[in-house]
């Protein structure tokens, strides 16, 4: 879910938007029309929708169905060619191109809104001391370990590391003691693996970016980077031909000792036999506390609809504490909770595996925001590939890509 601004951003977006402004020329005066990514609208959604327009007479929202892969894509071809959609569900890295590109406007929160999240969260969607987004869903990651290879290993199969240097020991021991990977480094051209990393350079107290200055070149993420190459070896074989999802699936197989990965891991592992843990993400020698990459997306509200006030009504409702713990608590998704709540304390009670992924979030950064994402994301990729296949030292790779970000911050 990333979007790449170009100087022809105008020219790209009117390919294929004539027909979508036709119909939104003719929309009501009273709608609020909503991209909504996905294979269809989550029924809790439905209902919300159905109580707020009971509430505000005169008004319909007005969910279009997109698949993950076009969604945002067309929001930003509406928006740059003047016919834009009052609201879209976005990947919240994107909202500083679309802020930098004037197509939203900002959604101002007040501080009892911000302090109703979890820490850190409210930072994912902040730009120039403005928030830009609602957020809508959120994920973070924790370790799982297959407790069977870990005994197989001769290791302690209700030990899983607490640090990289142990993680690292760990899957030397399972890899060398029985043949199979043990960890799950993923480092394919995809945009998780910029995601993965991350998670490693946030349980070491690291930054990319602070406000508009590249402080990537830091011995914080130097020591996150040869981490990575130090676990190579003893990880999946090839690690460039593999990203998240692809990884995780060979962890359901039982062919991996480690890996990192979302709460819907969890819910999948429940239909195995695996003998498996979850744990907070190990921390590297410079951390401060547990730690994760936080990642949101978020509903951006479109300029120049004539609805933009509605819309961050409607915005802030659909994902306010009531309608939003029904709809990320429903399990399976790989959702975190946004705020804490007596309904997130009954799930940690319920299922203790929550516990880890909301333990990280004090600690946690969010994605970094520039102004071209796919830039950023392009180099961070090619720094770790370099790195994993041997073809450059971390030192020598950290300082190329730092310096190469200076170009899309």
């Amino acid at each position: 879910m990333t979007i790449h601004f170009k100087t022809g951003l105008l020219a790209f977006a009117l390919l294929g938007s004539t027909a979508l402004g036709a119909v939104n020329a003719q929309a009501a005066d009273k709608e609020i029309s909503w991209i909504y990514c996905g294979d269809s609208i989550d029924p809790i959604h439905v209902k919300y929708i159905k109580q707020w327009e009971d509430k505000n007479p005169g008004w319909a929202v007005k969910p279009e169905v997109v698949g993950w892969e076009q969604c945002q894509d067309k929001a930003t071809t509406l928006a740059a060619a003047g016919t834009p959609v009052a609201m879209a569900y976005v990947g919240s890295r994107t909202l500083k191109q679309f802020a930098e590109n004037d197509l939203i406007v900002p959604i101002p929160m007040t501080d009892e809104e911000k302090k109703s999240y979890y820490p850190n969260i409210v930072d994912t969607v902040t730009s120039n001391g403005q928030q830009w987004g609602v957020p809508i869903a959120f994920s973070t990651k924790a370790l799982y370990w297959n407790k069977d290879l870990f005994k197989k290993a001769g290791l302690d199969p209700e030990k899983p590391p607490t640090t990289w240097a142990e993680e690292i020991a760990d899957a030397k021991a399972i890899k060398e003691k029985t043949g199979i990977p043990g960890y799950g480094l993923s480092a394919k051209t995809f945009d998780n693996t910029m995601h993965q990393f991350l998670h490693w350079v946030y349980t070491n107290n690291g930054k990319v970016i602070d406000g508009d200055k590249i402080v990537l070149d830091s011995p914080e993420v130097l020591a996150a980077l040869q981490a990575y190459k130090d676990i190579t070896p003893y990880s999946v074989e090839g690690p460039t031909a593999y990203e998240q999802n692809e990884v995780r699936a060979i962890f359901l197989d039982g062919k991996v000792g480690m890996i990192q990965a979302g709460s819907g891991a969890a819910y999948r592992l429940k239909e195995t036999k695996i003998n498996w843990g979850v744990a907070p993400l190990p921390l590297g020698p410079s951390a401060k506390g547990p730690g994760t990459l936080l990642i949101t997306d978020s509903l951006a509200v479109f300029k120049g609809t004539g609805v933009e006030d509605k819309a961050i009504e409607f915005a802030k409702f659909i994902t306010s504490p009531g309608p939003q713990g029904e709809y990320e608590l429903q399990g399976g998704a790989g959702l975190t909770p946004l705020r804490p709540s007596p309904m997130v304390d009954e799930f940690e009670k319920k299922d203790p595996f929550w516990k880890p992924f909301i333990d990280g979030i004090s600690y946690g950064g969010p994605e970094p925001l520039f102004k071209d994402y796919k830039g950023f994301q392009n180099v961070m990729i090619e720094m770790v590939q370099s790195v994993v296949t041997g073809k450059a030292e971390p030192a020598d790779a950290l300082k190329k890509a730092a310096g190469d970000l200076e170009q899309y911050k």
